[in-house]
């Protein structure tokens, strides 16, 4: 008998799972409040019930705090503002996989416009505003503040598959969190410095990087945090069949 039995009947508290799922966000402005290795890793252990194709568990994880987050935070914006100075070491940075698309189309093209304007225009950036553009950007970088980095790398070898495994899991890391108090921002910003990311964190040769993330407590007063991304309608992308 499994000493782990399927729990088949419905969740005792569903409206907490609803309200921790509703209420994750992208957040963009953290405290400095620490938050306990032991947190963190009964997050990654719930994360870990994620499925994945034939039980692969691809994903790997790299937990940045203190000193050697802060080091790697100094590294990248460095390398941003050196991007900036001269477009052309773009070559040095680039991106192991195609996040976006090359040529973008509508509507995607469209609610990236919406999402992009209205995080400025909240911000007070105008468009052509280069400098803070730059400056908002590279909050990326810094992890918006919170104390705790995540970096999430799969092992080359596996197929593109294992990449939507991988976005269950973090889906399960940033919802958990939720049950918890804390918040999160999964940022594919850092891919491009996958360079200097990967030997910092001690990753293998064959590793490739995901994402990163930040995780800490938001910070309520801040206007960034007011921000809330619009949703389709189930209608709009739902077809039924009977």
């Amino acid at each position: 008998m499994s000493q782990n039995p399927i729990a088949v009947g419905p969740v005792i508290d569903a409206a907490s799972v609803d309200a921790a799922i509703t209420s994750r966000m992208s957040a963009r402005a953290f405290l400095p409040k620490p938050v306990p290795r032991a947190t963190i890793e009964h997050l990654l252990q719930l994360a870990s019930r994620a499925p994945s194709g034939t039980n692969t568990q691809p994903w790997k994880v790299y937990v940045l705090q203190g000193a050697s987050r802060d080091s790697l935070v100094d590294k990248v914006c460095a390398a941003h503002d050196a991007l900036r100075a001269d477009p052309s070491l773009a070559e040095q940075y680039r991106e192991e996989y195609d996040y976006y698309p090359e040529k973008w189309v509508s509507p995607y093209i469209d609610r990236r416009r919406e999402n992009g304007w209205g995080l400025y225009g909240l911000l007070d950036i105008t468009k052509g505003d280069k400098d803070k553009m730059h400056a908002q950007h590279q909050r990326n970088f810094r992890f918006f503040d919170a104390p705790v980095g995540l970096m999430f790398t799969l092992d080359r070898v596996m197929g593109r598959g294992s990449l939507v495994d991988y976005g269950m899991f973090m889906e399960n890391l940033m919802v958990a969190a939720r049950g918890h108090g804390l918040h999160t921002c999964p940022q594919a910003a850092w891919n491009g410095f996958a360079q200097i990311i990967l030997p910092h964190v001690g990753a293998g040769a064959s590793e490739m990087l995901v994402c990163g993330m930040s995780l800490g407590y938001a910070d309520p007063e801040h206007i960034v945090n007011t921000f809330h991304t619009p949703r389709e309608t189930v209608q709009s992308f739902t077809t039924w069949l009977e």
